[in-house]
């Protein structure tokens, strides 16, 4: 297990997961393909949320569990509570990226918008707040002389990120869905090739996947079709009861104790009721 207190491990965990992201077998240009064996648990924006973590890894208890896989998306950008705490959600990431060490077959990430952030240094405000800025600090904090090769570590990481995944029971996941005025238009072929600088820039099609929000029903299923596709599943747009459904598009929220994961059976179709019904609330999970 990564030392959480050693720079130099921590970041040699991030660059070799940057490693295993790449040459991931699952991957072809920047979708991940799932088959029809065992389950798959999908779960929404973590944002250092660490007690919801834990439970994720009780939960999946991948030792015992070996059919079982996971994925994860926007893991950073804790918000302080109170006000003024350090945002140490570096620590989630190195976690997360120590559990993929040790279970390469089984743990899998998805591109989101405060991770491209990150990645990319577009700094964000929220509540008055420099999250960039703050993670930067919290990065400081952690690893003292060696947060430069540790932040520089994470933009390795960041950048090994497919943005989608798909199974073959008819589920597209990823962090959100492109906006309103994108989905008929939005560039497909950007999950058949490695993004380029220009797909990551605002206009971009990955910029638009992880930034859209506002998505309606009828919207929802015109990209559905687009990608044909049954059902779609996302997080970004944060849920205070842990999950919204809009049309075909389930959005989930982890980063809260009302937060919630979805368990998804690889062998079996659903329908939207059968989907909803299978959400599980991380204080289920004793």
């Amino acid at each position: 297990m990564t030392d959480l207190s050693d720079g130099h491990k921590a970041a040699e965990t991030l660059r070799e997961v940057a490693r295993l992201n790449r040459e991931d077998p699952n991957r072809s240009g920047s979708l991940l393909t799932f088959g029809s064996a065992g389950q798959l648990v999908m779960t929404g924006d973590m944002h250092g949320y660490t007690p919801n973590f834990d439970k994720l890894q009780h939960f999946c208890a991948l030792r015992q569990s070996p059919g079982r896989s996971v994925i994860l998306h926007e893991l950073i950008h804790y918000e302080p509570d109170p006000p003024g705490l350090l945002d140490l959600s570096i620590d989630l990431l190195v976690r997360a990226a120590a559990w993929k060490c040790e279970y390469p077959d089984n743990i899998f990430f998805l591109q989101s918008n405060h991770e491209l952030s990150q990645l990319r240094g577009h700094e964000i405000t929220k509540g008055g707040r420099y999250v960039l800025a703050d993670f930067d600090r919290g990065v400081e904090y952690r690893y003292g002389s060696a947060a430069g090769e540790v932040l520089a570590a994470v933009k390795d990481f960041i950048a090994s990120f497919p943005l989608a995944a798909r199974t073959a029971n008819g589920i597209f996941l990823a962090h959100s869905l492109p906006d309103p005025l994108f989905v008929e238009s939005f560039d497909l072929s950007v999950f058949d090739r490695e993004p380029t600088d220009g797909d990551y820039a605002p206009g971009g099609p990955a910029y638009a996947l992880v930034w859209g929000r506002f998505q309606t029903p009828d919207e929802v299923a015109a990209f559905a079709q687009r990608l044909g596709v049954e059902h779609l599943i996302v997080g970004h747009t944060p849920q205070e009861m842990g999950y919204l459904r809009v049309g075909r598009m389930l959005i989930l929220a982890s980063d809260h104790p009302h937060g919630v994961f979805l368990p998804i059976d690889l062998s079996r179709t659903y329908t939207q009721e059968q989907l909803d019904a299978s959400i599980r609330k991380f204080v289920s999970v004793e």
